[in-house]
């Protein structure tokens, strides 16, 4: 206690539980700084994704899935995750057959830049699957 009120710093205890308890004599408003900084750089170098969302439906035109094909692809490619949904309406739910051939068309078209990662799963009158960046 002396030396740090001497030397004008802290008298920090490092190891509580350890017999006899371990102390360091140290700034500990920098070293506190220091710490908070390390972990904003740490936080700059993580990488962070989004999830974007493609909506289809079942009797999608030829030229409209090209084109939800192409944003996907791009969503892929700027490291995002897309999520595929696929919907039913009114009738269409009896048919239930075509819709999982658009998704799995689908699932297929983007193999080349993306994993499917959570499977085309039926839920209500959805269908959905996510696709990740490889």
């Amino acid at each position: 206690m002396e030396l740090a009120t001497k030397y004008e710093l802290d008298l920090v205890e490092v190891a509580p539980q350890v017999k006899p308890p371990v102390c360091r004599i140290m700034d500990f408003s920098k070293y506190k700084y220091e710490q908070e900084k390390r972990e904003r750089e740490a936080k700059k170098h993580q990488k962070q994704f989004q999830i974007k969302e493609i909506r289809v439906k079942p009797n999608i035109e030829e030229h409209d899935y090209g084109i939800k094909l192409k944003h996907t692809l791009e969503f892929l490619k700027g490291g995002d995750k897309v999520k595929v949904t696929l919907m039913f309406r009114g009738r269409e739910m009896a048919h239930r057959d075509i819709g999982r051939r658009v998704i799995d068309r689908f699932a297929k078209d983007v193999q080349e830049t993306g994993i499917v990662e959570h499977g085309p799963v039926l839920e209500g009158r959805l269908i959905t699957m996510v696709v990740a960046p490889k």
